[in-house]
């Protein structure tokens, strides 16, 4: 349908009729002196007196100036054609992963479905290019974390870069260390960017943590208080020693504190199972948003009143050399 975004700027439409009201333009001439002017007075036997001259606009002018004023205030008033609704549903739900890079992520200890076994950080990848389609209205997040955290994409409903920007992580590239607890802490902040109400935090990691500034329990903590929910992931080898030992206690903490749950992911199948069970976990909040497009008519009347402007120019300059060419001509 048809929609005037300006309709106060038809008021302009009277503004010609008040400018008839005006008074008339005078110009006054100067006139030649002569001595015999009484004669010719006598002799016309008209009595002299002072008037003025209105030059009279013919028909067809006097109708271009109405129609192009009508057009100009026409599109002063902005009409716009506005198409039926559109609703799109958009989620409500932040998600944010946070990957292990540290050097005991190359252990090759996971099989695919294929047969071929390779190492802890491809088989997340694997099992997180499957979850972007199960999650496809959620907005992704990715974290990777190391001797510290560097966050390797922001909250994004585009889950192809975001499944790119995986796949271009390598073991070590954010050092040999594990800052886990740091990791939490920027992911705290990016939750604080965002808008979301929804804030679920997906923590993978194969060792414990040995080099936050923040201990874990402690930004889990402040997590809870962002009402950040956080599931954490095991997946190293529960009897390892040393650096690479799991720490389940503070993983299972981390999770408790937040209203998140703690997972231990031994091969593929139960890495794929604890990222499904988180999905479950967590419903899908869709926000639907409604908006009619608008498209905008204003050079329409615009371009009419133009091309008869136009138009009418055009057919006076050539009546004019018609003319002068008949005058040549006789």
């Amino acid at each position: 349908m048809f929609e005037l975004a300006h309709p106060w700027a038809l008021a302009l439409l009277a503004l010609p009729l008040l400018m008839r009201l005006l008074p008339a333009y005078k110009e006054s001439r100067d006139s030649v002196r002569v001595p015999f002017f009484d004669k010719l007075v006598a002799l016309s036997e008209r009595r002299p007196e002072t008037g003025a001259m209105v030059l009279q606009r013919d028909r067809a002018q006097q109708f271009l100036v109405n129609f192009m004023w009508l057009c100009l205030v026409l599109a002063a008033a902005k009409p716009e054609w506005i198409g039926p609704p559109v609703e799109q549903q958009k989620s409500g739900r932040d998600l944010m992963i946070a990957v292990d890079l540290s050097g005991s992520m190359e252990t090759l200890d996971f099989t695919l479905p294929n047969g071929s076994s390779v190492n802890r950080l491809d088989a997340v990848k694997y099992v997180l290019a499957e979850l972007t389609d199960q999650h496809a209205s959620d907005r992704l997040g990715l974290i990777v974390f190391g001797n510290a955290p560097y966050l390797q994409s922001p909250f994004t409903d585009d889950h192809t870069v975001w499944a790119q920007l995986l796949a271009d992580t390598r073991i070590g590239m954010a050092g040999q260390s594990t800052a886990f607890g740091d990791a939490i802490g920027l992911a705290i902040k990016l939750f604080r960017e965002s808008d979301s109400d929804n804030r679920v935090l997906i923590m993978l990691t194969d060792g414990n943590d040995t080099g936050s500034m923040v201990p874990p329990v402690d930004a889990a903590k402040v997590a809870a208080s962002d009402a950040i929910r956080i599931y954490t992931i095991a997946i190293g080898d529960p009897a390892s020693v040393g650096e690479e030992a799991l720490d389940i206690d503070t993983l299972q903490r981390v999770s408790e504190l937040t209203g998140g749950r703690y997972f231990q992911a031994l091969d593929q199948q139960q890495l794929l199972q604890a990222y499904q069970t988180v999905g479950e976990l967590e419903p899908e909040l869709y926000e639907t948003i409604s908006f009619r497009p608008r498209q905008s008519l204003h050079w329409v009347p615009v371009s009419v009143a133009l091309s008869l402007y136009l138009l009418y120019h055009a057919l006076g300059a050539w009546r004019s050399w018609r003319r002068e060419v008949a005058a040549n001509a006789s």
